[in-house]
């Protein structure tokens, strides 16, 4: 599975990328914000870092205008995904730009007949939101599930990006399922490493190592 990090903060992804966590980067209008900088030039530090896909989000709601903000934002960097939301309008810009020859990140994605129309519309990545349907008492485990045999049903290339991840055992299901891409935020990522019998162990061996009196260095 690869790992995306879902943020702008600069020094965050830098700090996973050095350690190989990271496979590509999400950011979406809410996350410019809270980063406070200008969208192409932290967009464009951002490609600077990775060489995985960085998806840049289009703010247009009309298909023309998509398309237009689409190219400039993949003007940027030749790693820049143009997401696009899962409207009409967004599966006309999806079909468009990926005809150019970009790479598509159709997100807000909901329900399999949605991932199915992107898949057509020659999406790059699909993204469905697990953590807001958990939020509604829906399974959003159960819409990978089911866009993962569809796609498998029929040899699609779009890539199933997890999203809207809220825990880690949001990333263990999404794994086991088959998803291709998993983005998180930079908390719920290094939470994957943490286990309480990992710092229980750790414990009993750092104080029967006091005892010793011994020393490595």
């Amino acid at each position: 599975m690869k790992f995306f990090v879902d943020t702008a903060d600069v020094a965050a992804i830098s700090e996973l990328n050095d350690l190989g966590m990271v496979d590509g980067v999400t950011t979406n209008p809410s996350l410019i914000l809270k980063s406070g900088r200008d969208i192409l030039e932290v967009t464009k530090e951002i490609c600077g870092i990775v060489s995985g896909p960085v998806s840049a989000e289009v703010v247009a709601i009309k298909a023309d205008e998509m398309i237009a903000e689409g190219r400039k934002l993949a003007k940027i960097a030749p790693n820049i995904a143009v997401k696009v939301p899962l409207t009409w309008d967004g599966l006309k810009a999806c079909k468009v730009l990926t005809g150019e020859g970009n790479m598509v990140n159709v997100t807000l994605c909901f329900s399999a007949n949605q991932a199915l129309l992107a898949a057509k519309a020659g999406a790059t990545f699909i993204s469905p939101f697990i953590g807001r349907l958990d939020d509604i008492n829906l399974d959003g485990m159960e819409l990978i599930a089911d866009i993962r045999t569809i796609y498998d049903n029929y040899n699609f290339t779009t890539q199933i990006l997890a999203a809207s991840i809220r825990t880690v055992n949001h990333v263990t299901e999404a794994a086991r399922i088959g998803a291709d891409v998993m983005t998180a935020p930079p908390e719920v990522i290094r939470k994957l490493a943490m286990h309480p019998l990992t710092d229980k162990g750790l414990e009993l061996f750092l104080a029967d190592w006091a005892k010793t009196g011994q020393k490595i260095i």
